[in-house]
C-alpha cells in the first residue's frame, strides 16, 4: 500500500511540474506585450497586437474605437503622448478566447488603477479591448 500511495505522489508531482514549466500562453505573452508597449510607447507592438477588424473601449461606456486604424491612433494620440509607466497588479486570468488583468499606470503624479480584457481571434490577435476604470480609480501618488 505504502508503494502505490508513494507511486501515486511520484507521479502526481511529475504531472504538476510539466504543468509549471509549460509554455507561456500567447495570450499572456501578448499581455506582457502590451505592457512593454504602453511602458516604452511602442506603437509597432500596438500595430502588431491587434486584429485589422479590432475594438477598444477604454474605458467602457466610451465610444468604440472600430478598425485597425482607429485603434492604432487612439494609442498614438493617447497613452503614448504622456510620459507613464504601467506595471500588472496580479496575474492575468486566461479563460476561452479572453485574457483579463489588473494593472497600474502612473502619470503626472496620479496612479490609476485599470483592469482590461482583452479578447482574442484564432491567430491571438486582440480583436477587442474593453478597460473598466473611472475617476474613482485615479489617486495621488503618496509623497
Amino acid at each position: 500500500m505504502l508503494k502505490i500511495v508513494k507511486t501515486s505522489i511520484a507521479v502526481l508531482l511529475c504531472s504538476l511540474s510539466v504543468v509549471v514549466f509549460a509554455a507561456k500562453d500567447a495570450k499572456v505573452v501578448a499581455v506582457e506585450n502590451y505592457m512593454k508597449a504602453l511602458n516604452t510607447a511602442d506603437i509597432e507592438i500596438i500595430k502588431s497586437m491587434y486584429a485589422k477588424n479590432a475594438t477598444v473601449e477604454d474605458p467602457v461606456g466610451t465610444p468604440l474605437k472600430e478598425g485597425h486604424e482607429a485603434v492604432v491612433k487612439f494609442y498614438a494620440e493617447g497613452a503614448f503622448k504622456g510620459n507613464l509607466s504601467a506595471e500588472l497588479s496580479g496575474p492575468v486570468r486566461v479563460a476561452g478566447d479572453s485574457a483579463a488583468f489588473s494593472f497600474n499606470v502612473i502619470f503626472n503624479g496620479m496612479k490609476m488603477e485599470i483592469i482590461d480584457v482583452f479578447e482574442f481571434n484564432q491567430a491571438n490577435e486582440v480583436v477587442s479591448m474593453k478597460a473598466y476604470w473611472s475617476n474613482a480609480n485615479i489617486t495621488p501618488l503618496k509623497k
